[in-house]
């Protein structure tokens, strides 16, 4: 994050006078004391004074060094403080930015995926189906922006169900394509029901796709058109 205090000497000074002001009508609002607001502003003059000592044609050596112990010893204390309001949690962004300290951007939050990708059968080979996952809305292989990933569901039947908590956990995936196998009981020609919905970066799912059906074969190799 980038440094809250300016670099040149007058708008420091401006930053340092407008600091104190803010904060010095109530200290405790922004989690400090009325003494450290009075050490504050004592350093604050004491570099105005500096800085005054500095002007063009009266300015020498000893000046300009006193100016930069001055600037020094004042930005030390100001980060100190600015931390201590960092700290504060009851002070607000624009409190903050009134005293004119960094104010921390707050990370946008992550949305579920809002749309169901669109599953494919690839193909069926014994009882092994191998499906293909994509975005629904593009039709372009590959996952939908702020998605991890798919889990993954699965039902035998003749009729895909409606209730969801009919279907079987098959796992979650990351990948686009994937091996979903039956048991050994399912026998031939038996019609399997595969579904699936996409989750984010923090598990959150999105809606399941309309269920696609397949047929369980023996050795041979079924290929999707």
């Amino acid at each position: 994050m980038a440094s809250f205090l300016p670099v040149k000497d007058a708008t420091l000074l401006a930053w340092a006078q407008n600091f104190y002001a803010v904060a010095n009508v109530a200290p405790t609002t922004y989690g400090l004391t009325a003494a450290q607001c009075t050490a504050f502003n004592t350093l604050v003059t004491n570099y105005q004074t500096a800085l005054a000592a500095c002007e063009p044609g009266v300015r020498n050596k000893s000046a300009v060094q006193a100016k930069n112990t001055a600037k020094a010893a004042l930005k030390t204390n100001a980060r100190l403080l600015a931390k201590l309001v960092e700290g504060t949690a009851s002070v607000t962004n624009a409190q903050k930015a009134a005293l004119g300290v960094n104010v921390r951007a707050m990370p946008s939050p992550i949305p579920a995926p809002s749309v169901s990708p669109q599953l494919d059968i690839v193909s069926v080979t014994g009882r092994t189906v191998t499906i293909r996952l994509h975005s629904s809305e593009t039709g372009k292989r590959g996952k939908p922006a702020g998605v991890k990933g798919a889990a993954i569901f699965s039902y035998v039947g003749a009729t895909a169900p409606t209730d969801p908590s009919a279907y079987a956990f098959q796992g979650n995936t990351t990948k686009t394509v994937n091996v979903v196998a039956f048991p050994e009981s399912t026998s031939a020609g038996t019609t399997v029901w595969l579904t699936a919905m996409w989750f984010n970066e923090r598990a959150m799912s999105g809606p399941a796709c309309e269920p696609v059906s397949a047929t369980i074969q023996y050795g041979m190799s079924s290929m999707a058109a």
